[in-house]
């Protein structure tokens, strides 16, 4: 999972509850739609649904990662884990996986805490949560604090978009190296291919209009 100098990638979340040999398809198509850094195994099922999706994942490019859990990680050989639990528990994470695999942080609410995540070891800092794309647009304050992270420190930023697609555009405009997608690729109309399509040409015009 690295950031580019073309512009911001695309970090994929799966859904909270799957049936792993219902999604993989899904997934896969989605994976084939666009330039994919990573994907969060952010559903119940644990070593199972992991199981089934680190591989395609890691076939495709793209990074496996999974939710708050370290022993699962190197279980199923993700790449790296999310950790949303707090500093100490990223602390612990850190210890226990760098630098060989991917650490981000999140459950970010406040400069103080990006802060206080941003000087461990770890990897990104996901601004918003990884379900949390409950309204069409990304939530004022991650939108806000993806913004002034990406301003100033060097440490990439991941920012949780809305549920629809043309949310991206306005994720992107924070200047974040990484722009998270959940509904808008699961529940759109064309089917999650379309839906990384359409994110990428919006990524690749946000693009353009940085340079």
């Amino acid at each position: 999972m690295t950031d580019s100098t073309e512009g911001p990638r695309l970090f994929l979340v799966t859904p909270p509850r799957i049936e792993a040999e219902r999604f993989a398809p899904r997934l896969a198509e989605a994976l084939a739609g666009g330039d994919v850094a990573a994907v969060l195994i952010a559903s119940e099922g644990g070593a199972d649904t992991a199981g089934a999706l680190v591989p395609l994942i890691q076939k495709a490019g793209a990074a496996a990662l999974v939710l708050d859990d370290t022993r699962l990680a190197g279980h199923v050989q993700a790449d790296g884990v999310h950790v949303e639990g707090g500093i100490e528990d990223l602390r612990l994470v850190v210890q226990s996986l760098r630098p060989k695999r991917i650490v981000g942080a999140g459950n970010l609410a406040s400069r103080d805490a990006a802060m206080l995540a941003g000087e461990r070891d770890i990897d990104y800092l996901l601004f918003g949560r990884p379900h949390g794309d409950s309204h069409d647009s990304a939530h004022p304050k991650s939108l806000e604090l993806a913004e002034w992270w990406s301003e100033l420190m060097q440490i990439p930023a991941v920012i949780m978009a809305g549920r629809t697609i043309d949310s991206v555009a306005e994720a992107a405009g924070t200047g974040a190296e990484f722009v998270a997608l959940h509904d808008a690729v699961w529940t759109h109309g064309g089917g999650p291919g379309e839906a990384v399509r359409i994110a990428q040409a919006m990524l690749s015009a946000a693009a353009r209009r940085a340079a």
